[in-house]
């Protein structure tokens, strides 16, 4: 098990590692497992990596995100302009349904709405707007539409997927099922074991919502 002060220089390591991360500014505290971010960056795009990077880390639990985002010079957009680049990134994203999201943007804060059917397309539509200038966070609100599938058999669908896959210890994970919201309990051995197992969840038919409720336990 790491120490605190280990724990913290791997992750401050790894935020160095990543390019797309200037660490300069990025604060990092650690404590029983939970590291914490803070400091500002210039975009919300540096924030999603830095914290992926974090999550990344052997022996990270959770991680708190408190960093703020600083827009400087003329990374600064006024909100017609962000929502304009919004919709443009979503029609040019081939993997979701045209017409089918609402972009509201207030200070630099885009919110999606909508209903769509899988959450790919879902993740898809947050990517497409991530990383357009101006933006300083993104809520994500859009819903999933309701599958014609039996919960027994997403649930066997999702044990057998977590079963196929190389980077997930299925007998250390139970899952459970109603109208169409999967949980996950169980421990794992790492963040990106838990985040793989949100995923195989999230990719079976009729999925309309995961609580993962999976401990980290390295």
């Amino acid at each position: 098990m790491k120490t605190d002060s280990e724990l913290k220089h791997d992750v401050e390591n790894e935020l160095k590692w990543e390019p797309s991360v200037n660490e300069a500014h990025i604060g990092v505290t650690a404590k029983d497992g939970i590291v914490t971010l803070s400091g500002h960056v210039p975009s919300f795009a540096e924030k999603y990596s830095a914290e992926k990077a974090a999550k990344r880390v052997y022996g990270v639990k959770a991680v708190a995100d408190e960093m703020e985002v600083r827009l400087f010079g003329n990374t600064a957009q006024s909100d017609e302009d962000i929502a304009k680049a919004c919709l443009n990134a979503l029609k040019n994203n081939y993997s979701i349904p045209e017409d089918k999201i609402k972009v509201v943007v207030s200070n630099g804060r885009v919110t999606l709405e909508g209903e769509l059917e899988w959450q790919f397309q879902r993740e898809a539509a947050m990517n497409s707007v991530r990383f357009i200038k101006g933006v300083v966070s993104v809520s994500n609100q859009i819903k999933l539409k309701m599958g014609g599938v039996s919960p027994k058999d997403v649930k066997s669908r999702i044990m057998a997927a977590f079963h196929r896959s190389a980077d997930i210890d299925a007998r250390r994970i139970n899952v459970e099922t109603h109208d169409g919201k999967i949980t996950l309990v169980g421990t794992v051995r790492s963040w990106a074991e838990k985040d793989e197992a949100q995923h195989v969840a999230w990719s079976a038919p009729g999925v309309t919502s995961v609580e993962n409720q999976i401990s980290v336990s390295p």
